[in-house]
């Protein structure tokens, strides 16, 4: 007959293993640092937001008219991250500008005031970046995944890796939104 150690033992090996089962295939890269540094400096710059998807009600009302999106991305001295976002909407260019503090751990930001939990869940820096933010609002808590790239033209390949993605979120795939471009904030992004 097993005694309590060992019952306690093997249930924090199954839930340890339930864990690593059903983490998601995209992780936190191991090569974003937590710090400044050079390759704080390759992520900085111009993204594009191509493809969103969430079950934020006002995204879902708003998604079918949706234009691809400017995110200017910095990094402060201290390594919290600073993002520009400019919005294409109708005939205007809504800016946003979002600070977010680094975690403690790797391509982890949280927001205190809108109580936002954003991760760089894969990037290769140059190319693309799939994000996934959570925002804990009482009234409607959130959950979105965006895909980001360094043009406004997304793959077909890396379109289908984002969208099989979706599912392992919690989300389902008519809440995606793949954005047309525009060139709309373009002027406004420098």
């Amino acid at each position: 007959m097993a005694g309590p150690l060992q019952i306690g033992k093997f249930l924090q090996w199954a839930a340890r293993s339930l864990m690593e089962a059903c983490r998601s295939p995209w992780q936190v890269p191991t090569t974003f640092p937590n710090s400044t540094g050079d390759v704080l400096l390759q992520f900085a710059g111009v993204w594009y937001i191509t493809a969103i998807a969430s079950n934020c009600s006002i995204f879902l009302k708003m998604k079918d008219g949706m234009k691809s999106s400017t995110a200017i991305i910095s990094f402060l001295p201290e390594g919290d991250l600073a993002v520009k976002l400019l919005w294409p909407q109708m005939d205007k260019c809504h800016k946003f500008e979002l600070l977010l503090q680094q975690s403690g751990q790797a391509g982890h930001y949280m927001g205190a005031q809108d109580k936002r939990d954003l991760r760089v869940m894969e990037t290769d820096y140059s190319h693309y970046a799939v994000l996934h933010e959570a925002h804990h609002n009482e009234a409607e808590p959130s959950t979105a995944l965006q895909l980001l790239t360094r043009e406004q033209d997304v793959s077909p390949q890396l379109l289908q890796k984002f969208t099989q993605l979706i599912p392992t979120m919690g989300l389902t795939k008519d809440m995606l939104a793949i954005l047309p471009k525009s060139d709309q904030c373009l002027r406004d992004s420098s």
